[in-house]
Order: C-alpha cells, then sequence, then structure tokens
C-alpha cells in the first residue's frame, strides 16, 4: 500500500507481553490509543520522553542550584540550557 503524502513508512515490530499484562495492557491501548496499539505507542512514547525531558531539567536544576551558589539566571541562560537539554533527550 503506497504511503499517504507527508506520512512516515512504518514497519510492524514484535515485542512480548506476559498473559497477565495483558488486560491492563488492553486497558492501557482502549483509553490512550482508543483500541489502536500502534496509536498507543506513539501517545506513550511522547509522554515518555516528555518525561525524559522533565528528569533532565531536573538535574540541570539541581547542578544549577549547586554551583550557581545562589546566582539567579538570565532568561538567556535559561533559554539556553532549555535548548541543550531538549537535544540532549532527542538525540
Amino acid at each position: 500500500m503506497p504511503e499517504e503524502e507527508g506520512e512516515m513508512p512504518s514497519h510492524t515490530i514484535g515485542f512480548a507481553v506476559a498473559d497477565e499484562d495483558r488486560p491492563q495492557l488492553d486497558v492501557l491501548v482502549e483509553r490512550f490509543g482508543h483500541g489502536n496499539r500502534s496509536e498507543f505507542l506513539r501517545v506513550a512514547m511522547r509522554r515518555m520522553q516528555r518525561d525524559l525531558f522533565a528528569e533532565r531539567m531536573q538535574q540541570i536544576q539541581k547542578r544549577g542550584r549547586q554551583d550557581m551558589g545562589g546566582r539567579v539566571l538570565s532568561p538567556d541562560e535559561v533559554r539556553e540550557l532549555v535548548k541543550i537539554a531538549q537535544e540532549e533527550v532527542t538525540s
């Protein structure tokens, strides 16, 4: 089947789910993927990527508080740190 214009090519991949995890997966797929496992996985990936970014920002804040000795960062410095963190979690 040809790709729709603007769509990225997709490939089927498999992974195993334990029998005891299947009911939970089915509930999550229904809720977040509207019954579509591929959509559920896309949603989960976006949320986990957001979690990675938030964790990285917390690490930067913690390190900044330790390293800066109370110095306040300028808005430009904050924007630059956010940009660096985004690049780190998306590469």
